[in-house]
């Protein structure tokens, strides 16, 4: 069990964690004809907008209420109705959904009082979804927003009762914030092989897959639908995919009646193999042979790559569930995580194969990386690497200086195969094979023996 610090600093030194806000907003970016806005100030909304385009390297659709010194003083209630009039007059979206951020918080802006007014003066809203998250950025991290707006969906939209269905195949996936659209599209790809029909809430891989559309529109394009949230107590069963989806989990099953199995990680073997059970258990379908063949594949990238892994000294910084998924799996692998530093502490971070984790930034990932031989985070850890002298692998978000960072896949048999070659071959390119320069000579003394125990 590893022990968890603070950094214990006075300030922060190359900031780790992302926003609330930011990771409510991009929970809403996974639902179909969705438009986030962010109550506060309009530079909150800009630079989280710049953040995400940077990363996606996608049209954003996000809002803000763009408060002022005046308007927060005096209440955000006619900013709130303004926003939202606009909104539905000039995008016509079926859902918006509204974020707080540390400025109308620390206000104390009633905002579901807000929206509960708005729609008393406005009776013409009564076909838009007008949801609300209390998302403070002074506190939290990005996997807290996001868990929060998946809370609250359910709480908002989901049918209550649970509907009769005689031999549904329908099943529910909560994937956590760190999944990528590419990663869900494996796990889609793996259900539907089970003759199952998933239904992701949020579905990042609708919206943000990096697909050209036939038109511009100004809300999300692609994602959960309406219909489809509203019947999710249809479905026979719940895949939450990290410990942040536990709390949203535990909401559907109370409101539906829905059972849920939680898995901590989906990078590696062990746990991708109770998945692939669990979804025959599920569909009565045996396994299928892609699966099997995928799963030796697996097994022997692990038998290859173990050589340029084991003992191999890793530093890790990201959200604490994305930071235990590859920490283990590098573990399982031969690693030793020698620095682990993350955002928030949760259940999931004294899991972590690492003897301490620090709730921190980059900094405090520099601090302890000296031995490391290789840097796992996101891009704003490549000065520290430069500084450190080895290699940097890219995860989470923002990834700004590399493209194809949302179809990066670490999530079943094949995801985590082509992540082992990925990293593997990271390390076999620091690896230095002898040369005739670096040979050491034969000593007098190995010499001599070398002569005697020569054969005649």
């Amino acid at each position: 069990m590893a022990k968890v610090m603070t950094g214990g600093k006075a300030c922060t030194i190359n900031p780790l964690r992302l926003s609330q806000p930011l990771g409510a907003a991009l929970a809403f970016l996974g639902m179909d004809r969705c438009l986030p806005l962010m109550h506060g100030a309009q530079g909150c909304t800009s630079f989280g907008l710049v953040l995400l385009v940077r990363h996606f390297r996608e049209t954003i659709p996000l809002q803000t209420t763009a408060m002022s010194e005046v308007t927060t003083i005096l209440g955000g209630l006619e900013n709130v109705r303004e926003a939202i009039l606009n909104i539905v007059n000039r995008a016509h979206p079926r859902i918006i959904g509204i974020c707080t951020t540390g400025t109308t918080e620390v206000k104390g802006d009633d905002l579901t009082g807000f929206l509960t007014l708005i729609r008393q003066l406005h009776p013409e809203l009564k076909l838009v979804e007008l949801l609300d998250v209390s998302t403070p950025d002074f506190n939290g991290s990005f996997q807290d927003g996001w868990a929060k707006t998946v809370e609250r969906i359910i709480e908002s939209l989901v049918t209550e009762s649970r509907m009769k269905v005689i031999n549904s195949r329908h099943i529910n996936v909560l994937p956590g914030s760190y999944l990528t659209p590419g990663d869900i599209e494996e796990l889609r790809d793996i259900i539907e092989s089970f003759s199952l029909e998933p239904v992701f809430l949020p579905d990042l891989s609708g919206s943000l897959d990096g697909h050209v559309p036939d038109e511009y529109t100004p809300t999300t394009l692609g994602g959960t639908t309406l219909e489809q949230v509203r019947g999710m107590g249809n479905a026979c069963h719940t895949i939450a995919i990290g410990e942040q989806m536990r709390g949203a989990a535990i909401t559907l099953e109370h409101r539906t009646g829905v059972p849920y199995t939680l898995f901590d990680r989906l990078t590696g073997l062990e746990c991708n193999d109770r998945l692939i059970s669990l979804l025959s258990t599920l569909s009565g379908v045996p396994v299928p042979g892609r699966l099997r063949r995928q799963r030796g594949q697996l097994v022997d990238a692990m038998l290859d790559g173990h050589f340029f892994f084991g003992n191999k000294k890793v530093a890790i910084a990201a959200e604490p569930d994305q930071l235990f998924g590859y920490a283990a799996w590098m573990h399982e692998m031969g690693c030793e995580i020698v620095a682990a530093v993350t955002t928030a502490e949760t259940p999931v971070v004294e899991k972590v194969p690492a003897e301490t984790v620090v709730i921190g930034d980059l900094g405090d990932l520099e601090d302890r990386a000296a031995e490391a031989e290789i840097l796992v985070t996101n891009s704003q850890g490549r000065q520290t690497a430069e500084r450190l002298a080895i290699p940097h692998f890219r995860i989470g978000l923002p990834v700004h200086d590399r493209i194809g960072a949302n179809h990066l896949v670490s999530v079943g048999y094949r995801g985590t195969r082509d992540l082992i070659f990925s990293v593997g071959n990271m390390f076999m390119a620091i690896s230095h094979e002898p040369t005739p320069q670096t040979w050491m000579p034969l000593s007098n003394t190995e010499q001599e023996c070398s002569g005697k125990c020569a054969p005649m």
